[in-house]
């Protein structure tokens, strides 16, 4: 068996200090969120993608994937979300068995109001700590890894 790669100084404080972000980076948005919306990151998550997409509807299917939910997952919580007035589900006219998640005129309100103050938390706990150049950064690393692990994902 090969010996581990184990992480120089340099790549620890790296990998922890990107764990401790992601952690306390979210939390924090998520909480400015709820304060300021009364939406969960997952609501969120939810009603951007779709005020994202035309005609503000996603199967549910293809929104759970974009989404990297199970479908059960999002089934679940689109049940929530109709009880609140801020999606509705469809069967597909294209396919009577699949489901499409449609935003509702109370969810596009909800979201265009949610959208700024959210904005402005990431960029209070994120974006405006960093210089332009950090900025572009870090955007290529996610880039990197993102692709690497949608590449990893695919297999």
């Amino acid at each position: 068996m090969d010996e581990p790669r184990w992480l120089e100084p340099a790549e620890d404080r790296a990998w922890r200090g990107y764990r401790r972000l992601s952690l306390l980076l979210d939390r924090q948005v998520a909480r400015d969120l709820a304060a300021d919306s009364g939406l969960s990151e997952p609501d969120y998550d939810v009603l951007s993608n779709l005020s994202e997409t035309p005609g503000a509807r996603m199967r549910l299917t293809e929104l759970a994937a974009h989404m990297r939910w199970s479908p059960s997952r999002l089934s679940h919580h689109v049940t929530r979300m109709q009880q609140r007035g801020l999606v509705t589900r469809h069967n597909s006219p294209a396919d009577g068995r699949a489901a499409v998640i449609a935003l509702t005129g109370e969810g596009l309100r909800t979201i265009e109001e949610a959208a700024p103050a959210h904005v402005e938390s990431v960029r209070r706990h994120f974006i405006d700590l960093l210089t332009p150049e950090q900025v572009g950064v870090f955007a290529a690393l996610a880039d990197s890894v993102v692709a690497h692990l949608v590449e990893v994902e695919s297999r």
